[in-house]
């Protein structure tokens, strides 16, 4: 398994850098356990102020690495597996950090890049980057909980665009719905990225860690046990098989 999350910290800054390179930064199993281990690790510092999430090498990230997924997404005990240990414990990783948390978005953002960029306080973008959840080419639904988050962040209307149509968005589109804070041109976001990144590690961090809790109790809202029980009884369907073997065959998916 490719891949690495890797963590540096200047000062008060931490800097998390999604890193797989040939795939832009497409999240593999490994990638999201590291993931969750850094937020964690980030979580306990007392010395860390603010984090700074990036994409290595002009891209942020390209989604998941589906070629990991034939091993095991066509069985529904090791895909709940997948989405509700690896994904999500990622992903509820950085939720549950109390420290703020601001993306760097260049390039792709798509599908597992625009989860954690969902999971991300400030969302700060160049132009050039596009955002998207195209999995419905690939035969499979978002799974419940990445949804949420999903529908939440970016809204309905963009969740269904994206999930729906297939849709791809630009950063000026996503700064006008509201996902974006600001977009710059892409050769200054990084620089623009860590000016505000530095300027949060020097307010109140015991205000921003209780800001933070009080956030994220807002945002809490538990979904039906009936939807998480059938969540992925897809596993096996033919839809699922064809467009994950299309995409891996580099063809075009017959649903």
């Amino acid at each position: 398994m490719g891949g690495a999350v890797l963590l540096e910290c200047e000062g008060p800054l931490a800097r998390v850098t999604l890193s797989h390179p040939g795939r832009f930064n497409a999240m593999s199993r490994a990638m999201w356990w590291a993931l969750k281990t850094v937020f964690e690790e980030l979580q306990t510092r007392t010395d860390v102020r603010a984090v700074l999430v990036c994409g290595q090498g002009g891209h942020f990230c390209s989604g998941g690495d589906i070629s990991e997924y034939p091993a095991f997404r066509f069985d529904e005990v090791g895909l709940r597996d997948f989405h509700e240990n690896d994904v999500w414990g990622g992903l509820s990783a950085v939720l549950a950090c109390d420290l703020p948390v601001f993306a760097q978005i260049e390039g792709y953002c798509m599908g597992a890049g625009v989860e954690i960029a969902s999971c991300c306080d400030i969302r700060l973008a160049g132009q050039g980057a596009r955002f998207g959840a195209p999995i419905a080419r690939l035969g499979f639904p978002m799974a419940p909980r990445e949804a949420q988050l999903l529908a939440r962040e970016a809204g309905l209307a963009t969740a269904r665009e994206m999930l729906l149509e297939g849709a791809v968005l630009d950063a000026l589109e996503m700064r006008a719905r509201g996902f974006l804070q600001a977009v710059w041109p892409d050769g200054e976001v990084a620089r623009h990225a860590q000016a505000r990144a530095l300027h949060a590690t020097q307010l109140a961090p015991q205000a921003a860690r209780l800001n933070k809790q009080t956030l994220r109790s807002l945002a809490s809202q538990p979904l039906p046990a009936e939807l998480m029980a059938g969540a992925y009884g897809y596993a096996d369907s033919a839809e699922h098989r064809e467009g994950v073997g299309a995409f891996m065959a580099k063809r075009k998916p017959a649903f």
